[in-house]
């Protein structure tokens, strides 16, 4: 883990991110452009084909058919309000498919499906893997029935990935003490805690790692200092307000992602608080609201499209080895996060 401040790195060509902003468009239309999805509108799919001509940018490699390889065709299976992090996921994913020759197929997951209806759905497509952010990643049921149909899975971002499936995570909880520890250094006491989504197993880690960096400090941790926001914009806003309405209200406020930490930014400026002046405010995630945002956030950052890209590796590697994908070993590997320092946060 490093701190520093922070410039995106750029990639070589176009890429995916290129193509909808010049079409006007979002990543993921563009995925689905690219991967002949019927639900976009003809007209749609008209620009952004004529974007993906004009600008040079190579779709992805992944429908060649490959010469004396077995054919690797993998779902990246999404169900994720936060559009950010979704197309950070997206561009990692594209990228990695491209490499490894792989058609991947993007598809939003139908809570109503029953998981055994989908993971037969998958086979009888001879989809061989399924790729499984946040929070797919989590639903078991979900899981087993995927691996019961013979299909590879790799879980992103799950806080306690099963040991039969591939895994790509970072340390949730000691990227949040570290960042709890930079609030504190910064010689804030009272500091409040906006909670991600009780049902994924990152939230819970985020909020012990919080939880453990104030009791090192000699500060008990306070219930009325945690918010509920549910990794949402709105959620996050509300979340600060009522956190802003306390008589000792904190001054600062740790958010587990970063559409909460920009909702809370949002709810500041509506009760004239200057961010950080009057109150410091810091992320998770380092997705592109970080940078969009006034002032610039700072933020944990996961590296999503590394994560996603090494997930396609995983299972690109796992389908085309000889070996049954019953008795492949799955992998799990932990990445690096960084705390990246902006304009959000200040000394008390």
């Amino acid at each position: 883990m490093a701190a520093r401040k922070n410039l995106r790195r750029r990639t070589e060509g176009p890429t995916v991110a290129d193509v909808a902003r010049v079409a006007g468009v979002s990543p993921m239309t563009v995925s689905r452009v690219i991967n002949r999805d019927q639900r976009v509108r003809e007209t749609t799919r008209k620009k952004v084909e004529e974007t993906i001509s004009a600008i040079g940018y190579v779709p992805n490699a992944a429908a060649r058919s490959l010469a004396g390889g077995k054919q690797c065709r993998i779902v990246l299976l999404y169900r994720n309000p936060s559009a950010a992090y979704l197309s950070e996921f997206l561009l990692g994913s594209l990228h990695s498919a491209r490499e490894n020759e792989a058609e991947l197929i993007v598809d939003e997951h139908d809570p109503e499906e029953p998981p055994a209806s989908l993971a037969a759905r998958l086979a009888a497509q001879r989809i061989d893997a399924v790729l499984l952010p946040p929070p797919l990643c989590n639903d078991g049921e979900l899981l087993g029935a995927l691996q019961k149909s013979g299909l590879a899975v790799a879980q992103v971002a799950s806080g306690q990935p099963a040991p039969s499936s591939h895994a790509v995570l970072i340390d949730d909880e000691e990227a949040a003490f570290a960042m709890t520890q930079h609030i504190l250094a910064r010689g804030h006491r009272r500091i409040g805690f906006a909670a991600g989504d009780p049902n994924q197993t990152a939230s819970h880690l985020r909020r012990k790692g919080y939880e453990r960096a104030l009791l090192l400090a000699g500060i008990a941790p306070e219930e009325e200092l945690i918010a509920q926001g549910n990794f949402t914009y709105r959620g996050g806003l509300i979340a600060a307000l009522s956190l802003l309405d306390q008589p000792s209200p904190p001054s600062a406020i740790f958010a587990a992602n970063d559409d909460m930490a920009a909702g809370i930014i949002s709810a500041a400026h509506q009760r004239g608080l200057d961010v950080p002046r009057d109150l410091t405010v810091c992320g998770f995630d380092d997705t592109a609201i970080a940078t969009t945002i006034w002032p610039e956030l700072t933020t944990v950052r996961q590296p999503i499209s590394a994560m996603a890209s090494l997930a396609i590796d995983l299972l690109a590697r796992a389908v085309r080895s000889k070996r049954p994908l019953a008795s492949a070993q799955p992998e799990h590997v932990r990445l690096d996060f960084e705390l990246v320092i902006r304009g959000s946060d200040a000394a008390l």
